[in-house]
């Protein structure tokens, strides 16, 4: 029985895969060898390149017009003296053209777990299929590993009798986010080089990025991290990637917070808001000013605190969603647990600018809209030179949005 694959080149006999030559256009490249020239075909790790040149070395040998070799060559710096540099032009610089493997259509995100349900009979339900693609954006190495999780891991996934619903699909995410399996933990190791840093940080802070350097940008796309859609910009590259990235850079707060009782739970276990906030105000007096040193983003460090708080919270049974955009100057949260959802947007107060209170309002109130809510937090950091120690500025009022919905403002 064939599985999904996560490691390594498909094998056409062993693995659910799309032909590897239908992934790129094969007439251009049959084109390029015809006439002699270099091409390179680049794109993000564990996206298929491995896979789609050697099956073009078979096409290639099986056609018998050429003799077709794969090399693998790895690169390393020597300090031995008697090695000497090479010099020269070389494939890299004389190339005719470079070729980008790209991420499945949805279509083919569907195709390939449509191969799956033919095998074994097991069904995606619409929405599931739709989900994978959604969570996924097509990047093959995340579907291969969702539908693996979901269909080969889990045990109500593999009762082949069970349609794959999106439940499972949302328990296999989380569980590949939470394990940081080898691909996300290799993403996530880039956070800490200064060409992701720059973009990345003020990215999740929701500010403008300003001189931006062209080849910086072009390495976060060739990594994956980001993509340019078609209305133009640039974002995460996937829903999961946008989890992904601020739960690594919490981690270090989150490991150094103490011991916190949870005291936001009602006698029936449910979250109660107001109990929530009591706790909050408490841990940021008393913790705040050392865990914001422990950030690995300084510019985006209050938020990173607070995610570290609210995933104590959520690691009893609830969930926390993020949303950020370019330009916004805010980063909203969605905390689920239960039958209590709310809604909390943070905003950051610096130097040279105005108060945000009006504008978080405004932000917030689109923010509660979309989720059905008449009520939320909005939470001002205020990272201004020159105020008072955090557990005596630190303050909760009352406030209501333009469509009148209540609000609890968190000056912090």
């Amino acid at each position: 029985m064939r599985f999904f694959n996560t490691e390594g080149p498909i094998q056409l006999d062993k693995h659910y895969c799309l032909p590897p030559l239908q992934r790129w256009a094969l007439e251009d490249i049959l084109r390029l060898i015809e006439q002699e020239k270099y091409f390179l075909l680049h794109a993000p790790r564990q996206t298929g390149k491995t896979s789609c040149l050697l099956t073009l070395m078979e096409y290639l040998n099986r056609d018998g017009r050429y003799r077709a070799v794969y090399a693998k060559r790895d690169y390393r710096i020597h300090a031995r003296s008697e090695v000497a540099p090479i010099t020269g032009d070389s494939a890299f610089n004389i190339k005719a053209e470079s070729l980008r493997l790209g991420d499945f259509t949805a279509a083919e995100t569907h195709a390939l777990l449509q191969e799956h349900t033919e095998e074994t009979g097991q069904v995606f339900t619409p929405e599931a299929l739709e989900h994978v693609w959604t969570l996924t954006q097509g990047q093959p190495w995340l579907v291969n590993a969702l539908a693996y999780e979901t269909c080969f891991r889990r045990p109500e996934g593999r009762d082949r009798s069970r349609p794959i619903d999106i439940k499972l699909i949302e328990q296999a995410k989380e569980h590949l986010i939470q394990h940081r399996v080898t691909h996300l933990d290799q993403l996530a190791d880039k956070l800490s080089g200064a060409r992701v840093r720059h973009i990345i940080e003020p990215m999740l802070a929701g500010e403008a990025l300003e001189q931006l350097p062209l080849h910086d940008l072009e390495y976060l796309i060739d990594l994956g991290l980001l993509r340019q859609p078609d209305g133009g910009g640039i974002e995460i590259a996937n829903p999961i990637y946008r989890e992904v990235l601020p739960r690594t850079l919490a981690l270090v707060p989150q490991a150094s917070l103490p011991r916190i009782t949870p005291s936001w739970l009602d006698d029936q276990g449910q979250l109660n808001p107001e109990r929530l906030l009591k706790a909050f105000l408490a841990f940021w007096r008393q913790h705040g000013e050392p865990l914001l040193r422990s950030a690995p983003y300084a510019e985006i460090a209050p938020h990173l605190v607070l995610m570290a708080f609210l995933h104590r919270v959520v690691n009893g049974g609830g969930t926390l969603e993020r949303e950020y955009a370019i330009g916004s100057r805010r980063m909203d949260l969605c905390l689920r647990y239960g039958a209590v959802t709310l809604g909390i947007e943070l905003k950051v107060w610096r130097d040279g600018r105005p108060d945000p209170l009006a504008q978080g309002l405004m932000q917030l109130d689109g923010y509660l809209a979309g989720l059905e809510l008449n009520s939320g937090w909005l939470v001002i950091f205020d990272r201004r030179s020159g105020q008072p120690p955090i557990e005596t500025r630190t303050q909760v009022a009352e406030a209501r949005t333009p469509n009148d919905r209540a609000v609890r403002v968190i000056r912090a």
